[in-house]
């Protein structure tokens, strides 16, 4: 990694991620050496084409999949290489997870998905799920089951879930890849808002709003990583790669 500023405030870094895949005779190198650093504050969008290991590389940082080779720390925590249920505990505490296909249990209405979540967390004073819900816009839609929710609300009920634990770092898997523009610009304003009460946040995206909305933008690319410096408004880099971004 490069030297920068001092890391008293780096709340999620990766060094020298690896992660290789088999199948029978095959092997497939997912991740080649990613090392990246996000500090509290900060919102950092990472794009890339299809298949250029994105999902696998938020995966390693949310400590859902342990890299092959390198090392995650989170709050200066080291969540990898640990067994899944110390990870899980880890996850619980200091990092949020918006995935694609949502993070909702469908058995579950919106209030007791967050109470799911925060219950795993105990000795820790906890947001009520109202609040939370209220934050996001869905103060009248608590007892509402998945199914019941459009699109939009589905993606702001899955981001309360991922702030029920007020986590240090939020990791958001294509948040705004199904939204309409005015949905999609509502949930991007509470991701920055939750970097500017403190937290880190990473998106992996492919929308062009979200990277003129990051402060640094991190390129994925056959499973290595380039950084751009293009500021808050991404717009250089947004060209640069626009084969990847609508």
């Amino acid at each position: 990694m490069p030297a920068g500023p001092p890391d008293d405030d780096v709340v999620l870094a990766a060094r020298e991620l690896y992660r290789f895949y088999r199948a029978g005779e095959e092997e497939t190198l997912a991740l080649r050496g990613v090392s990246l650093r996000v500090r509290q504050g900060e919102t950092v969008a990472v794009v890339g084409p299809s298949g250029a290991g994105k999902s696998t590389l938020l995966a390693c940082l949310a400590g859902l999949d342990e890299p092959s080779g390198g090392e995650v720390r989170v709050a200066g925590v080291r969540i990898s290489h640990r067994p899944e249920t110390e990870r899980a505990r880890l996850r619980a505490r200091h990092v949020g997870v918006l995935l694609q296909s949502r993070n909702l249990l469908p058995h579950l209405t919106v209030r007791d998905n967050i109470r799911l979540a925060q219950h795993a967390v105990r000795g820790r004073p906890a947001v009520r799920a109202g609040t939370l819900l209220e934050q996001v816009g869905l103060g009248r839609r608590s007892g509402a089951l998945p199914r019941q929710l459009s699109g939009g609300e589905l993606a702001r009920a899955g981001l309360a879930v991922a702030l029920a634990n007020s986590p240090a770092v939020l990791l958001a898997d294509e948040p705004t890849g199904e939204l309409d523009g005015v949905t999609e610009e509502l949930v991007l304003r509470m991701l920055r808002d939750r970097a500017a009460d403190g937290g880190a946040v990473l998106i992996v995206t492919h929308s062009a709003a979200a990277v003129r909305g990051a402060d640094r933008v991190i390129t994925l690319d056959d499973g290595r990583a380039h950084e751009g410096n293009e500021g808050p408004e991404g717009t250089a880099h947004a060209r640069e790669y626009g084969h990847v971004l609508r």
